[in-house]
């Protein structure tokens, strides 16, 4: 049994893999080779996966090669492909909020999967933590193109899948191996895509391989490293909940960097993420009742008196 205070330090190391995840979205459109999604998340994935196994040898066994083609594939070469095509034909108001429905999605999943029963608080949360992301992100002019929101789902329905096995499946390496599996294996899913729709790779300049030094290490790497620790050691609905940091941590560095609009809707979207994301862990419950006054019904006290 994970105490409260272990559960809350877990949570805050977890939370670092959404806030650099969020800020990938300015390290791309400022550093990266533009309309290059495929070959960027390429290098996210297999060199850095590469560079975490050298630092972490160890190779799969038996049902682990498989099993890490799966989770590679669903975790992060799927995912990234899909997500990038939504990038592309959505707004990213509307591609952000989409992809905030991510926490309901894991929740069902992992009672599907794992018999990890959603709780009802942790369900108010993300619808709450949902309709903030759309306060903070989405922008009226909408425009609705279904190969995009298609994408979209197709990349949370991936990623959510793929979360709760990491909960199920239990490897016999450390999470830095483990994490570098997959990372080589959605790599190597992503590479001969990448090279059929876009072509052979562009020419990268000090600015470019700076930001995918960032990206790799930082917003991949160890994003995904205290992210599968966080799955593997707290329920899969709390942990799914601190994932809506994605687009608070987009949203911030983008006034604080690129000098974006923030005003009192952006505002009241920001504290509704926040307020969903704590109602919503199973250690703000615990300590809501620990506090709650215990009412002795009439009667027991009347009993007591006598006695």
């Amino acid at each position: 049994m994970v105490s409260m205070e272990a559960s809350w330090r877990t949570l805050s190391l977890t939370a670092l893999a959404p806030i650099a995840w969020g800020s990938g979205y300015y390290v791309t459109e400022t550093f990266l080779p533009p309309d290059r999604p495929l070959f960027g998340a390429t290098v996210r994935a297999l060199p850095f996966g590469l560079l975490l196994l050298a630092l972490r040898p160890g190779l799969p066994r038996g049902i682990w090669w498989w099993r890490s083609l799966v989770l590679g594939t669903l975790n992060i070469g799927a995912f990234f492909a899909l997500i990038f095509v939504a990038a592309y034909r959505l707004p990213g108001g509307m591609a952000a909020t989409l992809t905030a429905t991510s926490p309901i999605l894991v929740m069902l999943i992992a009672w599907g999967l794992i018999r990890e029963r959603p709780r009802a608080a942790s369900l108010a949360g993300a619808a709450v933590g949902v309709a903030g992301v759309a306060l903070l992100v989405l922008r009226s002019g909408v425009t609705v193109d279904p190969i995009g929101i298609a994408a979209s789902f197709g990349a949370v329905a991936m990623s959510s899948v793929g979360f709760v096995l990491v909960k199920r499946w239990k490897p016999p390496v450390g999470l830095a191996t483990f994490t570098a599996w997959q990372l080589v294996a959605g790599g190597l899913v992503l590479l001969p895509i990448a090279l059929v729709v876009e072509g052979a790779p562009p020419p990268l300049g000090l600015r470019a391989v700076g930001g995918f030094l960032y990206l790799g290490l930082v917003g991949t790497a160890l994003a995904y490293v205290v992210w599968f620790r966080g799955l593997r050691r707290l329920p899969a609905g709390a942990v799914s909940l601190v994932g809506l940091l994605n687009p608070v941590s987009g949203t911030v560095v983008g006034v604080v960097l690129a000098g974006e609009t923030f005003g009192a809707v952006e505002a009241l979207g920001l504290l509704m993420v926040l307020g969903g994301i704590l109602a919503g862990q199973p250690s703000v419950a615990a300590l809501l009742r620990r506090r709650a006054p215990v009412v002795v019904p009439a009667p027991a006290r009347e009993l007591s008196r006598a006695a």
